[in-house]
């Protein structure tokens, strides 16, 4: 099959492809390029072995289950879980996947992405898509329920200030996940686009020089850059909570002073459930369309890696 492939450098390749024990083959209609994506290519995870095809927000079709798989999932849309745990360990009998020592993730680690024609994964990372959910949306399903992680995580409430460092896609996801809450909801960015769309979505939006400090009960870091974490530091409340969406390749700098004396509480944040993240894109709380700029085919991947850096969504269709 036809895939992209990530070593210093990507490529477009013909790679085998094989359905692994026990799961679906599903079709890849779309997926969309994320930020890890441009981080795997600047080598985020190079350093842990990672090298292949990348890509994990996706929406396809299955058209292959096991013998012990429903046949009826053959022939349905579907988007899917990225990580694949051991069902063994005490984490995957939690039901907490995420952090089996053994997991696997679509595209990032130990498990082919779908920048490619076919991807396989479990029946049980599998969620149907609503009829109503068009492809160009259901594709943002990944992201959306990374961003309903942090509803998982913290309880903002309509009397609280949140900011969102980052005006790129996830803070927009995230931006508008969090505005579900009645809280006032910021986006922080550099780009006056980008800025543009915020507001476009009912969001306020702050040019990053003008942000005060010790302003905010929540500072979400959705940067993607290594500063990111430090600057959310400086603006959140003493006894605020700061949550951490950004991954990148390199280092960030902080000094533990602010912290400890003004008790601030950081929390990662990575993937989250895909059920109400469904929900928000199909009942039109949370909006996508506007974060697409443009859709290529696998071909001219290049040119959407280089848009993807500059823009906001850019979509794949293989």
């Amino acid at each position: 099959m036809r895939a992209l492939w990530i070593d210093h450098s990507i490529t477009l390749r013909d790679v085998p492809f094989s359905v692994r024990a026990e799961e679906c083959r599903i079709r890849v209609t779309l997926a969309g390029i994320c930020g890890t994506d441009l981080q795997l290519l600047d080598g985020y995870a190079r350093d842990a072995g990672f090298g292949g095809v990348p890509g994990h927000e996706f929406v396809g079709v299955v058209e292959e289950v096991p013998p012990s798989v429903d046949p009826s999932w053959i022939g349905q849309r579907i988007v899917g879980e990225i990580n694949v745990g051991c069902g063994a360990c005490a984490w995957c009998l939690r039901g907490v996947k995420e952090h089996c020592p053994a997991r696997t993730a679509l595209g990032i680690r130990g498990r082919p992405g779908a920048f490619a024609e076919s991807v396989s994964l479990p029946a049980a990372n599998l969620h149907r898509v609503p009829d109503q959910l068009g492809d160009r949306t259901a594709v943002f399903v990944e992201p959306t329920a990374a961003a309903c992680r942090v509803l998982s995580q913290v309880s903002p409430t309509a009397s609280d200030d949140i900011v969102v460092l980052g005006d790129g896609r996830m803070g927009l996801i995230v931006g508008q996940v969090l505005a579900t809450t009645g809280a006032q909801v910021t986006i922080v960015g550099k780009h006056a686009d980008k800025l543009a769309v915020a507001r476009d979505l009912g969001l306020r939006s702050v040019f990053a020089d003008d942000v005060g400090e010790r302003a905010d009960d929540y500072v979400v870091d959705a940067t993607g850059h290594p500063a990111g974490l430090a600057h959310a530091v400086r603006i959140v409340k003493p006894r605020g909570t700061v949550v951490v969406k950004s991954t990148f390749h390199g280092e960030a700098k902080l000094s533990p002073t602010a912290i400890v004396v003004d008790e601030v509480r950081i929390l990662g944040s990575r993937c989250g459930p895909f059920a109400p993240a469904i929900d928000m894109l199909a009942s039109g709380r949370v909006r996508v369309e506007p974060l697409i700029a443009a859709t290529f085919s696998l071909d001219d991947h290049q040119a959407a890696f280089d848009l993807a850096r500059q823009s906001l969504k850019v979509l794949l269709r293989p």
